[in-house]
């Protein structure tokens, strides 16, 4: 688990631009989010066993969110030579099997990973209308099980967000497995 003095971006902390590709083939920038009153960017991938366990929940929340005006973009940074799972085929073919309501992107030079200083798969991070960041951490706090959550942090911080509270609390350690960064 990373701890909090690792984050790299801290609440007030504005949203690094983006340019990346899709699996929907399209290509997506932070600019095209700005009429959304907020963005959750989410560091993700194929093979990691946290992504995997918490992979319905989040498709879930997108589509508990997504009408609300909450938009979600998943950004996969791993490297996909090492990891073979996390090529962007592989994305192409999970996006479609799990119905993700959200965009699934590629971050293949790890540029955008580095910028947002993302630790672990699945790291989210929360943004307001203003793309500063309000919250990031788990997801909840039982990705094995999801009948034993009884803390869904996300889902706390996007309704406080959304009623245009403060988001407490800001930051809470991610788990997850480590970004496979390039050599």
């Amino acid at each position: 688990m990373a701890e909090l003095a690792t984050y790299q971006l801290h609440a007030g902390d504005p949203a690094p631009d983006f340019s990346l590709p899709g699996v929907d083939g399209k290509t997506y920038r932070l600019s095209d989010f700005a009429a959304d009153p907020l963005l959750l960017v989410t560091f993700w991938c194929n093979h990691c066993p946290y992504v995997q366990a918490w992979e319905g929940r989040m498709v879930e929340i997108g589509r508990k969110y997504g009408p609300k005006g909450v938009r979600i973009v998943l950004i996969n940074s791993n490297d996909a030579r090492a990891y073979p799972e996390d090529r962007f085929e592989s994305m192409v073919r999970r996006a479609k099997e799990h119905a993700y309501p959200f965009p699934y992107l590629h971050d293949e030079s790890q540029t955008v990973a580095h910028a947002y200083g993302a630790l672990v798969t699945p790291h989210p991070m929360l943004f307001g209308r203003d793309r500063k960041l309000l919250f990031q951490g788990r997801i909840d706090n039982d990705h094995q099980h999801p009948e034993r959550v009884t803390e869904r942090y996300l889902e706390r911080a996007i309704d406080q967000a959304l009623k245009g509270e403060p988001v407490r609390p800001a930051e809470l350690p991610v788990a997850g497995c480590s970004v496979k960064w390039l050599p």
